[in-house]
């Protein structure tokens, strides 16, 4: 457990530092813009490259490209110069994959935006926003996969901080974006300008965070090449192995894309409130679920390569410990506190309390499918490290269609919030679906003792719940007060609940005492290893 525990730990770490600068800007953007037409604009914009990039790049292409590097550097007749051959190789074809993809999309745009959003056609000047603002950010997409695909080198070679901390990048520059935005719009300007501001910046964002990668790698001596694309038996397997993976791997981003078409046909400033409410379910999905897949994936790899199922089985059933004791207090946090972080956060300027009031009924929702959305990254990487790809393809196919189902039912009779909620029921049939299936193959088993330990957090999450229920209306005058009052509140709130739960959870016998070991224990001298 040791070694998932530092991985967990430092890619988590280093997330968390990135999802603070998000918090900053998303804090910013929403009381510049509020919950208006420029505002829905450009979370428009910004979800079309975001999206394909954690489906494509972060997704699909990281977990057929990993195992397939990492074999390749630790076979025996393998090693640093073969994997890097081969990586040299996908880059080479990688490239003109991504601009004549990119090129294509920007001519397509104001198609993919009537799809995506035919509604916002009804308001003067929003439609024609959110075509020049996607073409705008859309070479994001381009410069993040290379970042994604040197970020997988690194991480097979077990050097996982220099990819979860180029998001800091992003972050900072789009704070900068919003700034200037603000800067050069004035008191009565247009918050169109602020839209393009940013749309800029996170083009400059990508270049900054390529530009970082790549000195990270030469840093730690990979060394590759752009030449002439040369389709290579194995390029040709890791094409084989992406086109069904994207599926797979990218059911919670294609489930993206589908609220993004439900949430434009409902009033203004729903796509806003969605995305806002969705930070507060990222953060910790992006610290705990990304570090646990991060991290499990070219471990795992090299357990099944090596013919060692036990490993195997006990590394998963690590993750699934660490996993759940991290997200079921978040998500219950998350639900009861959700009117006091969202008021906190986003509330002021141009984002009024009626808007928060929606944002925190959207962010209950959402955070019934943490677990899940986090168990998804422990139970793929089972099936992608076997380079099997086509059993996830299936089941993410039926939970999206019931997803699709549930909308058309659902987001008429209850907006917004019946849309979050009805993500959450399909992510959490996703996750109970891959469960079944690896254990009907034998790849992974609840055993008596996980079980238990899972219940227990349960228990102590329902202690430091009942707390949290009885504190928040005691402090609800500090919520919407100064900055003083609104960290004391939040600080109180935080800090409260977790010594209550860890508390809870060391008397009930809900914390392993070897794996609080590992996370207390350091020795002097040596850096964090992701993987040992």
């Amino acid at each position: 457990m040791s070694n998932l525990v530092r991985s967990v730990g430092t890619i988590g770490a280093l997330t968390a530092v990135s999802r603070v600068f998000g918090f900053m800007r998303d804090m910013l953007l929403s009381r510049v813009l509020g919950a208006g037409l420029a505002a829905d604009a450009w979370q428009l914009a910004f979800t079309l490259p975001n999206t394909f990039r954690r489906l494509f790049a972060e997704g699909a292409f990281s977990v057929a490209f990993v195992p397939m590097y990492s074999r390749k550097l630790h076979a025996e007749d393998g090693g640093e110069a073969a994997a890097d051959a081969f990586a040299g190789d996908v880059l080479s074809v990688f490239v003109w994959v991504l601009l004549g993809f990119s090129a294509l999309c920007m001519i397509a745009m104001p198609g993919i935006v009537w799809l995506l959003a035919r509604e916002y056609q009804d308001v003067p000047g929003k439609f024609e926003l959110s075509i020049w603002l996607s073409r705008m950010t859309f070479p994001y997409l381009g410069l993040v996969s290379l970042v994604a695909m040197l970020s997988g080198v690194l991480n097979a070679r077990s050097r996982f901080a220099p990819g979860a901390f180029a998001p800091v990048f992003l972050n900072i520059v789009m704070i900068g974006g919003i700034v200037a935005g603000w800067y050069l719009r004035g008191d009565d300007g247009s918050d169109a300008v602020v839209a393009w501001a940013l749309a800029i910046s996170l083009c400059l964002a990508g270049i900054v965070q390529l530009g970082y990668m790549s000195w990270a790698a030469r840093r730690a001596g990979v060394r590759l090449k752009v030449t002439r694309p040369r389709f290579s038996p194995e390029v040709k397997r890791l094409g084989i192995l992406i086109l069904p993976a994207t599926f797979g791997a990218g059911i919670y981003q294609i489930s993206q894309l589908v609220d993004t078409f439900f949430a434009t046909s409902l009033p203004q400033g729903s796509l806003t409130l969605l995305k806002l409410a969705d930070r507060l379910n990222q953060m910790p999905l992006g610290i705990f679920g990304i570090a646990l897949g991060t991290a499990i994936l070219p471990m795992l790899a090299r357990h099944i390569q090596s013919g060692d199922a036990a490993e195997a089985q006990r590394l998963q059933g690590n993750a699934v410990e660490v996993g759940t004791l991290l997200t079921l207090p978040a998500a219950a946090a998350l639900a009861i506190c959700a009117p006091a972080f969202v008021t906190a956060f986003f509330v002021g300027g141009k984002m009024t309390m009626a808007d928060g009031a929606i944002m925190a009924d959207i962010v209950v929702a959402l955070v019934c499918g943490l677990p899940a959305y986090v168990l998804v990254k422990v139970f793929q990487p089972a099936f992608f490290s076997r380079e099997d790809t086509r059993t996830p393809v299936w089941i993410a196919a039926a939970a999206l269609s019931i997803n699709i189902a549930l909308n058309f039912w659902v987001v008429p009779r209850y907006g917004i919030v019946g849309l979050a909620a009805a993500t959450a029921f399909t992510a959490t049939l996703n996750v109970c679906l891959l469960y079944i299936m690896l254990q009907r193959r034998g790849w992974f088993r609840m055993t008596a003792r996980l079980a238990s330990r899972i219940a227990r957090q349960v228990l102590a999450t329902a202690v430091m719940g009942a707390f949290l229920w009885w504190l928040m209306p005691r402090m609800a005058e500090w919520y919407a007060g100064n900055v003083i009052e609104r960290v004391a509140s939040l600080a109180a709130l935080t800090l409260g609940g977790l010594a209550i739960f860890f508390g809870a959870a060391f008397v009930l016998g809900a914390l392993d005492k070897d794996l609080i070991g590992q996370l207390r224990r350091r020795r002097p001298g040596r850096p964090v290893d992701l993987a040992e």
